[in-house]
């Protein structure tokens, strides 16, 4: 048990001292993001929410190809409701390397493609089929480990029903946790010895 706890603790400080250790190639990274979150006090009672959880592997170091899931909400009292989802596939390309004003931040690009739809209930406009976004994001490493980011990206719904096409554009705020892959632990492990 101690020498798992050495491990564990010489795995999280060699992240440390290695920016770019949580975007190398067998890394996993999992977590979401939060967008619309909004809670009305006044009479009109509007709740939004749109939770958009992932999960992705490192093919190489910088490029991660993974799958997402999204799930929002808009509703308020006495108008209809807003119902959005979507299931896919991402990618994600982190550009560069640490920036000097802020040491342990970087951006990236993300694209996504799937099935999904936005559908509005009393007779508003429905659209179901493929659910695709895309668009720049920055990712702030609070610990070697997390990273806390922000993404703007266009989203687009195109397909049945009777509203052809919808799209939005969307600031959305989360944070992801970056798991090291087997070479890193192989690596910390040959380093203990």
């Amino acid at each position: 048990m101690k020498k798992i706890f050495i491990i564990g603790l010489l795995a999280m400080f060699s992240h440390a001292f290695h920016a770019n250790a949580q975007i190398q190639q067998g890394n996993v990274m999992v977590g979401g993001s939060f967008s619309d979150i909004s809670l009305g006090l006044d009479h009109s009672k509007v709740f939004s929410l749109n939770l958009t959880p992932k999960a992705a592997w490192f093919i190489k170091d910088n490029v991660a190809l993974g799958a997402y899931v999204n799930l929002g909400i808009q509703t308020a009292k006495e108008s209809s409701t807003t119902f959005k989802y979507g299931v896919g596939g991402l990618g994600r390309y982190y550009t560069g390397k640490d920036m000097e004003i802020v040491k342990h931040g970087r951006f990236f690009g993300e694209a996504t493609a799937g099935l999904g739809g936005i559908n509005v209930s009393n007779g508003g406009g429905n659209t179901n089929g493929l659910d695709f976004s895309f668009g720049p994001g920055f990712s702030y490493f609070i610990t070697p480990n997390i990273g806390l980011e922000t993404l703007l990206k266009y989203n687009g719904v195109g397909g049945f029903g009777n509203a052809g096409y919808q799209s939005t554009l969307g600031l959305s705020f989360g944070f992801q946790i970056y798991l090291p892959g087997k070479r890193t632990l192989d690596k910390v492990k040959s380093d203990v010895q």
